[in-house]
C-alpha cells in the first residue's frame, strides 16, 4: 500500500511531466501544482501561466491533472 506522501509525489511528478512535455521551460512564466490526498480522496489543482506559448494553458493544466489522477490510479491499482 502506498503512503499518502507517495501518492502526492506520484501525482505531482506526473503533472509536471505533462506540463514540461507540452511547454518548454522558457515558455512557462509561472505554474503551481497542488496535490492533497486525505482519506483516500485525491485533490489536484494545477495552474499554468505561459502567455507566449502556442499551446493552450488551460488545456495543458487539464491534461496534467488527468495524468496526475491516472498515475495515482496506477499506483493504487485501481
Amino acid at each position: 500500500m502506498a503512503t499518502d506522501d507517495e501518492v502526492v509525489e506520484t501525482a505531482a511528478d506526473a503533472a509536471e511531466n505533462v506540463i514540461f512535455a507540452r511547454l518548454s521551460v522558457s515558455e512557462v512564466e509561472d505554474y503551481d501544482v497542488t496535490v492533497t490526498f486525505e482519506d483516500r480522496v485525491l485533490d489536484v489543482d494545477i495552474y499554468v501561466e505561459a502567455p507566449d506559448a502556442s499551446a493552450d494553458e488551460e488545456r495543458v493544466a487539464d491534461d496534467a491533472a488527468l495524468a496526475a489522477r491516472g498515475a495515482v490510479d496506477d499506483l493504487l491499482g485501481e
